[in-house]
């Protein structure tokens, strides 16, 4: 990242410069207020928050609730990561939450000041959920109903509770499924099969 600025910067190029992570990076993430980086991370993303924070760059991040929700069903519902928030919200301090996606981008940000980031802002290089491969938690409903909210949700320009108003600017995973990988959920990401023919429908001008 450093030689790859040098060069830019020697041949007058204003470009920034980032990477991308898995929300792995975390050690901590719950309360979203709590977030911060592993041990194990903490050693290199120290100097890249730095090198983000000093050239006015965001952080990359991928972030996956269906794995969070995968994970631990019992615990974090599913109406929870799909915005489709019916229980109680998530209270941390005076913020509350109302979805897991905001709670996932609010730890990173709470790591990134702790690591001397605050600064630092954040782009959401990934985000999707797959439409088969995992039994009931991947079906084609689920997957639609995740993709819909995020685009209306990332769409209303409100930001997350920590970083009200601040747009997240977020990319979706993926436009095809993706059948040359293993059998299973990580095959079907895609908005479309590999013939073009839509999985669902997303409506890209949806407001919240």
């Amino acid at each position: 990242m450093q030689n790859l600025h040098a060069a830019l910067k020697a041949a007058n190029l204003n470009v920034q410069v980032t990477t991308a992570v898995s929300l792995q990076v975390l050690g901590v993430s719950s309360p979203p207020s709590s977030g911060a980086f592993s041990d194990s991370a903490a050693a290199i993303m120290g100097p890249i928050t730095k090198f983000l924070a000093d050239n006015q760059s965001p952080l990359m991040i991928n972030v996956y609730p269906y794995f969070a929700h995968v994970s631990d069903p019992k615990n974090i519902r599913l109406d929870f990561a799909l915005f489709n928030q019916k229980g109680d919200s998530m209270t941390d301090g005076d913020l509350k939450y109302t979805n897991l996606f905001d709670a996932m981008v609010d730890a990173t940000y709470a790591a990134l000041e702790k690591a001397g980031g605050a600064t630092v802002g954040i782009v959401v290089s990934e985000s999707g959920w797959p439409s088969a491969g995992n039994g009931d938690f991947t079906t084609i409903g689920n997957a639609q109903t995740y993709v819909n909210n995020l685009v209306a949700h990332v769409s209303s320009g409100m930001g997350t509770p920590k970083r009200p108003g601040k747009s997240v600017e977020t990319y979706l995973f993926a436009i095809f499924n993706e059948n040359l990988k293993p059998a299973g959920a990580e095959q079907n990401f895609g908005l479309y099969y590999p013939d073009m023919s839509e999985v669902y429908h997303v409506d890209f001008s949806s407001k919240e």
